[in-house]
């Protein structure tokens, strides 16, 4: 497991909301979002107040010793079905390679740990190979694909749907802690 002295999650506080905003609306982030318009500050604000309260919701900051550098976020938490979609970017762009596999790690872990679910989805633009390939080194398995399903720049872009279970995680959770280490030692 990575050491959390090192890296770390941790809720999202009001004090990360312009940092984080600032993320989103860049273009590199809003290029692999589904919404990828300017978000305004006063609807980033209504974001947070929303998901404050929201126990369907989780929204963590992954840090770097000591530095804030990702997001992760948890939706539609689902405590009869034992479920949740993720999704995640890291924010700051001088990041060593390997960086985001940890922060997948963390999350995974916090998610079939803490959360408690058995399965994790989630759902990538077709055209984001970065995304698509983090999900297979995680152990996540495609599931799907909607074809067509979001305009993108004046496209219609497929959706590739991937789930994880607590089960698989389980069995490739120590070849990940490995690549992991791996990427540790040459930081």
């Amino acid at each position: 497991m990575p050491n959390n002295q090192i890296f770390r999650l941790r809720e999202i506080d009001e004090k990360d909301l312009d940092m984080v905003l600032r993320w989103r609306n860049s273009e590199r982030i809003r290029h692999n979002m589904f919404t990828d318009r300017v978000i305004t500050a006063d609807e980033h604000n209504k974001w947070f107040n929303k998901i404050k309260p929201d126990s369907e919701t989780k929204c963590l900051i992954f840090e770097c010793k000591g530095r804030s550098v990702g997001v992760v976020t948890f939706t539609g938490i689902d405590e009869i079905n034992n479920r949740c979609h993720w999704g995640f970017y890291l924010g700051e762009t001088d990041m060593p390679p390997g960086i985001g596999s940890i922060m997948g790690f963390l999350a995974l872990e916090h998610a079939f740990s803490k959360l408690r679910v058995r399965k994790v989805c989630s759902e990538v633009l077709a055209f984001n190979k970065a995304s698509i390939n983090l999900h297979k080194k995680l152990g996540f398995i495609e599931e799907g694909r909607l074809k067509g399903h979001v305009l993108k720049h004046g496209k219609y872009e497929d959706v590739i749907i991937f789930a994880l279970s607590e089960d698989e995680w389980q069995l490739r959770k120590k070849q990940i802690e490995g690549f992991i280490q791996g990427v540790l030692n040459h930081e």
